[in-house]
């Protein structure tokens, strides 16, 4: 056995298609495992990552998955864009008010369980914020396919889509904050919030303004096409360029493409064809993407004493911070028993968006240029994040779809 995983290493491993080839059919596999044991799809896939990764066989090279992360990108777009077409003005004002205070509770409450727990654990006071603060991020795409999968809509899931959609937004700003506080502690100078606060609010209406650029520019080159092989041509074509363009511009394409889908189920209900002219292309890339997730987890993380309690503590207190923020606030509101009992589980799993400001921390000049302790703490920060998107896109989605199901309506 070990003989052929050896010649299919040297033969074949280093071809990109047949990396592609190999996550979509093994993905496909403990999916269909998951689903025979009453786990959901998503955690089939992670586990054949992780089976096929470096933490497995290492039958996917580092440089394969950087390549395949383009279809990462292409899959964010397409949930964000379906996330945004679920906020239409009619949902807004009946729901809008709710959604944005349930979403700063339990942002706020994440972030200071979590800060305030580690610090007590002996954490330094910067890395125990910059945790907090990663800590709110929550993962977009679990959601939206476990949505699809179970075919739920109703209050529910328009409660779950917009607390979704704002804590991306949210998290950027109160990450900018945390890290501005962080640098000034980390290299002696300044407290640059101001700056920080600046370069927040820009990063999300840039983001805005290109998510208008492409909404616009596909509501009007497909609203009379009738033909859905031309509307699937545009409509990827500008959704390519409104991620690309955002990347580019260090902006983040998932405020971007949720702006997309926002602006197109507002300018017409005739534009929905638009977003079902995309489902027949969803499958094949969710299962790549969370299977490439997968190849990430590291399971050598579990190693040090250290980062297992912190990570633990971590894990428990963002979990406490996403269940009960929401469970409080919607108590306050009057938001319908059944939906405020289960809301909070929906949002636990955890995965790009927290892997991307733990990466950002680490390639700052700030703490490239910092002392080795520091470059200690950053390297165990980094350990203790990694740690919580491995359970938590392992057990997230299993509650998440617990969640789904009590409040099922089909479509």
């Amino acid at each position: 056995m070990l003989q052929i995983i050896e010649i299919v290493k040297e033969s074949f491993a280093h071809h990109i298609i047949f990396s592609a080839g190999l996550l979509l059919l093994i993905g496909y596999l403990f999916g269909q495992i998951a689903e025979k044991i009453k786990l959901p799809a998503i955690t089939g896939y992670i586990i054949a990552g992780i089976f096929i990764g470096d933490s497995g066989l290492k039958l996917i090279g580092h440089q394969n998955i950087e390549m395949i992360h383009i279809l990462s990108e292409i899959t964010l777009s397409f949930i964000a864009v379906i996330i945004g077409g679920e906020f239409s003005f009619s949902k807004l004002k009946l729901y809008g008010k709710k959604v944005i205070l349930i979403t700063l509770a339990q942002m706020f409450l994440t972030f200071f369980a979590v800060a305030f727990g580690l610090l007590f654990f002996g954490l330094s006071s910067y890395v125990s914020f910059l945790l907090g603060a990663i800590a709110a991020a929550t993962a977009p795409a679990a959601t939206v396919v476990l949505v699809e999968k179970l075919k739920a809509k109703g209050e529910f899931v328009d409660y779950l889509y917009g607390i979704v959609a704002l804590d991306d937004a949210g998290t950027v700003i109160l990450f900018s904050v945390a890290f501005s506080i962080s640098a000034a502690v980390i290299g002696g100078g300044k407290l640059h919030l101001s700056h920080s606060l600046i370069h927040a609010f820009s990063e999300i209406l840039f983001s805005l303004l290109i998510g208008i650029a492409g909404g616009l520019a596909i509501h009007f080159t497909t609203f009379k096409k009738r033909n859905l092989n031309e509307i699937k041509i545009l409509a990827l074509g500008f959704i390519f360029f409104t991620t690309s363009i955002s990347i580019s511009l260090h902006l983040s394409p998932l405020i971007a493409n949720m702006t997309v889908g926002m602006l197109l189920i507002n300018l017409s209900k005739k534009n929905i064809k638009i977003l079902t002219s995309l489902q027949p292309l969803t499958a094949p890339l969710y299962a790549i993407f969370f299977a490439i997730a997968g190849t990430e987890l590291d399971i050598s993380v579990f190693k040090g004493g250290n980062v297992l309690i912190a990570g633990a503590i971590f894990i428990l207190l963002r979990a406490f911070g996403k269940y009960f923020g929401v469970f409080f606030s919607g108590k306050l509101l009057k938001v319908s028993p059944k939906v405020n009992k289960f809301l909070g589980l929906a949002l636990l799993p955890q995965a790009g968006v927290a892997i991307g400001l733990v990466l950002f921390v680490q390639g700052s000049q700030v703490v490239n240029g910092a002392s080795p302790q520091i470059q200690f703490e950053i390297t165990e920060m980094i350990n203790i994040v990694l740690m919580s998107v491995f359970i938590n896109e392992l057990t997230g989605p299993l509650l998440a779809k617990f969640a789904i199901l009590k409040n099922l309506n089909r479509r």
